[in-house]
Parts: C-alpha cells; structure tokens; sequence
C-alpha cells in the first residue's frame, strides 16, 4: 500500500477513534481506530514512517477529539478570532508528536507492534506532565460509563489506556492469525470487550440522612458575563436561586456551592454583595468562585462565607491554563497586544501555594478543584489527607455549547471514580452535576440551562488502590518493560 495513503487511512482511523469520547460517548470505536492504526503496521517501516503514522493518527484523533477548542477564541472575536484555526491545528498536531513519538520508539525496539502497549501508554503519562500537562482526551476517558472504567479506581486511568491498546494489538495479531495460540488471543481480544458494552450498574437511592448541596447555574454566557448590562442580571439570578425553596420534601441544603468567578467584582472589592449572599444562603454555607487580589498579583479562587459574609476559608488555584489564565513571558507579550484569554494583566493570574482541604462541618472536608484542575489525577492525589468528598467549580462557558462541557464532565466523573469519592460540581452553563463514587451522576443541571438542583451528597468508599499509590508505581512498571524491551533487542541484533 503506498504509504501517503496509508497516512491518510491512518488519520482517518484517528478520527473515527475520537468517536470514543463525548459528546458520541462510543468506546468500541475508539478500540476500532486505534486497533486500524495498528492494522496499518508495516514491519518495512523505517522509524521515521512509523513515527509518522503514529502523528497522523494523533492529528486526526486530536482534531476531531478537541474541535470544541475554538470556543474560547470566538468569544472575543475581533481581538482573539483569528487564533482560532491555528490553535486548533497547532494542538492537535502538537500533541500528535507524543503518539508519533511513540510509534518511532516501539519501530527501534521491534518490526512488530507488541512495543506499543508500553511506549503508547508512557507517552500518554508524559502527556500529563510535560510542559505543566495536557490529558485530556486520553483513551481511558472513553470508559467512564461503561464497567471498564471501574477499573480506574484499582489502577488509575494510564494503566486503562495500556490495557486499551493492549486489547487492540491482541485483537489485530488475533485477525492475522496464522497458529492457533494466535487465535485463542483473539478470541480473549474480543472478550474484553464486553467491558465497553456493559454499563456500570445504577445508583443508589439516596438516603434521608444525607447531607445536601445546592448546586447554581446561573447560565452566563461567556461574552455576556462581564458585560455592565448583564451583571446584575446574572447576580440577582444567583441570589435568587440560592434563596429558594427546597423543591418538594427536600431538607435545606448544608452547602451552595456557587461556579468559578461567580461574582464580578474581586473578594476585597465586592462590598456589600457578600453579605447579600451570605443572608441568601440561610443556615447554610456558601462556597464560591471570585477572584481574589493582593497589591501586585490576583489569584482565581474559591472562598466560603460565614454568616455575615466574612471570608472564612479561601483557596487559590495552583494549576493555572497555560496562554488562558497565564501567559509565559506575559509581560514581554502584552507589549504588542498579546494576552491570556482569562488574563488580567500581563502574565494573568498567579499560582496559589498547592491543594489544600476546606473544612465543611457536618459535610466533612472537601478538595476544592477550580475548573482544569480536575483534569488532572495527580492534582487530586496531591491532597495533604484524604477527603471527604471533592468539590469543582468552573466556568465551562469557555468550552462552547457541545463536546467541551461534556468532555469535562467526564473527566471529573473519573477523578470521582479513582478516588472513591463523591463530587460535587458547579458550573456556570453546565454541566453541573452530582457525582457519586462510582463515577455515576446522581442529580444534573442540563447544558445551558440555569436552575438549580439540590443533591444529596453520596457517601464516600473505602480508600482506593489508585489513591493510595498515586502514578509512581505504573511508571516504575513502564520503566522497566522498557528497560527489558531494549535489552531483548540488544540481544536479538547481537545474534
């Protein structure tokens, strides 16, 4: 087969495997692109061609897999839309380089595919973390909602994307089969798939005695929200929905958990309006997102209120979006007019010192993620002790009206599952959600609806396995698979 072509087969079996992810929510395609990219292995390939099937791949995976990324760019189109394209492009070729890179080191080691279950998967841990990391879209995102991704919690999600490729490979060598071992891995190939086929089982009914957290929406979209016009819209609607009553026989809420930057004005500059949504809230706690300055920086934040309105608890965002929130050289830039979409000044937002616990009283403590922080499982992981339950709020108004919001459901959904803890989560357009320990949402706002609901808070599990022992082990294990993989070639070209 030519090999321009079997680039353009490649990137086609890119795309149809994005399929796997919301808003299609289709693992068994996401099996099936990865495994044709496979298929189109050529044991002939130099490094370089193999490198460069793996990239295509990954551009037409990554492409299609985060189109939702011009989002951002259109909100403030004179000034940012002609970013647009390019963002698009530059980053789902840029993050192609990992799975390029991939193929390139599993052609050194071997003519044959095997090398990919463990090369893939250490590119998709780099992922995470070089150049301060970008997950999302990882192949184990595909699982939450079928039984595979309740191996999350045992494992983590980067040991589900090498089982992943794993069953694709397998299922591959199984179609070529020539000797009967062949066949019956096959056979197993396709049994693991059932795993994406069977659903997670249902949620539980809530008890009587749980807890509750209101969640609000307030639906403010994104170049409305700081328009002087709409704010004390979007403000009174807050109060509004907080201050109603529980639907039905539902107690009071405990907690209001309000989105990021849910107010306009900075926490020292919001006067009054604190105490208006402190008197809002009743007997319960108020939790929201505003920004927070000092004299020389401001911090994306989440405070909770006392009764009067009093900052009782505060909480810095640590993991700042990259040419969002903050932009490197930022003051250089701003010079000639380039800033962060979500920036202030110059470099935009600074870093806070790192997670930290909020203590809720009866609800117990909480890990408060701020919107892109939940992307991240070691963010998660990093809590000084094990929490009660986790917390995130966002603006996913940033992320269009489609697959973004969706896909940042899920990935909160599995931070949920790893941990074995429930989540709560507010977000300005939606999804706002709770979450219980398996991953399962339990009571929703639909997209780009404001409202509010009133959630029980599920009960956290026993401390999980990918809880206790973070990502340290699974990369040690891909060291060492490497480590024989390259020792194994050395002794074959020794021969």
């Amino acid at each position: 087969m030519i090999f321009r072509l079997r680039l353009v087969l490649a990137a086609l079996a890119g795309a149809l495997a994005a399929f796997g992810q919301e808003p299609y929510g289709w693992p068994l395609l996401m099996v099936a692109g990865m495994a044709g990219v496979i298929f189109l292995w050529h044991s002939k390939d130099t490094p370089l061609r193999a490198a460069l099937m793996g990239w295509a791949f990954g551009t037409g995976y990554f492409i299609h897999a985060l189109q939702w990324i011009v989002s951002p760019f259109l909100v403030d189109v004179a000034r940012h839309g002609w970013m647009a394209p390019f963002a698009l492009l530059f980053m789902g070729a840029g993050l192609a380089l990992f799975w390029g890179a991939a193929f390139w080191s599993a052609r050194k080691l071997s003519p044959r595919p095997w090398p990919l279950i463990v090369t893939w998967s250490a590119a998709e841990l780099l992922r995470a973390y070089v150049f301060t990391g970008f997950p999302w879209a990882m192949p184990a995102q595909s699982t939450v909602d079928v039984l595979a991704g309740q191996a999350l919690a045992h494992f983590g999600p980067y040991a589900i994307n090498l089982w992943l490729i794993s069953v694709c490979v397998v299922l591959i060598w199984g179609l070529r089969a020539r000797r009967s071992g062949q066949i019956a891995a096959g056979v197993a190939g396709f049994g693991a798939l059932f795993a994406l086929i069977l659903p997670p089982g249902l949620p539980a009914q809530a008890g009587l005695d749980m807890p509750v957290i209101r969640l609000i929406q307030p639906n403010a979209a994104q170049h409305e929200k700081w328009n002087p016009e709409k704010i004390p819209v979007f403000y009174d609607r807050q109060l509004q929905l907080t201050s109603a009553a529980p639907l039905g026989d539902r107690p009071p809420p405990d907690l209001i958990l309000w989105s990021e930057t849910a107010i306009p004005w900075a926490i020292d500059l919001a006067g009054s309006a604190l105490e208006e949504i402190a008197r809002a809230g009743g007997d319960a706690t108020v939790a929201l997102g505003a920004q927070r300055r000092t004299e020389t920086r401001y911090f994306n934040s989440m405070v909770t209120l006392d009764g009067q309105g009093g900052v009782k608890q505060a909480y810095d965002k640590h993991h700042l979006v990259p040419f969002g929130e903050y932009m490197p050289l930022g003051d250089l830039l701003a010079r000639i007019g380039i800033f962060g979409l979500a920036a202030q000044h110059g470099n935009g937002y600074s870093s806070g010192p790192g997670a930290m616990l909020l203590d809720f009283g009866v609800l117990g403590k909480a890990l408060p993620l701020i919107c892109y922080e939940a992307v991240f499982p070691h963010d998660v992981n990093a809590a000084p002790e094990r929490p009660d339950f986790l917390i995130q709020i966002t603006n996913d108004a940033w992320f269009g009206r489609g697959a973004g919001p969706r896909q940042h459901l899920a990935q909160a959904r599995m931070r949920a599952i790893e941990q074995g803890l429930p989540l709560a989560r507010a977000a300005n357009t939606g999804i706002s959600a709770m979450i219980d320990p398996y991953g399962r949402v339990t009571a929703a706002i639909p997209l780009n609806q404001a409202g509010f609901v009133d959630a029980p808070l599920p009960s956290p599990l026993r401390a999980t396995l990918y809880s206790r022992t973070g990502d340290l082990p699974f990369a040690l294990l891909l060291v060492l698979l490497l480590a024989a993989a390259a020792v194994r070639k050395g002794r074959r070209n020794s021969d």
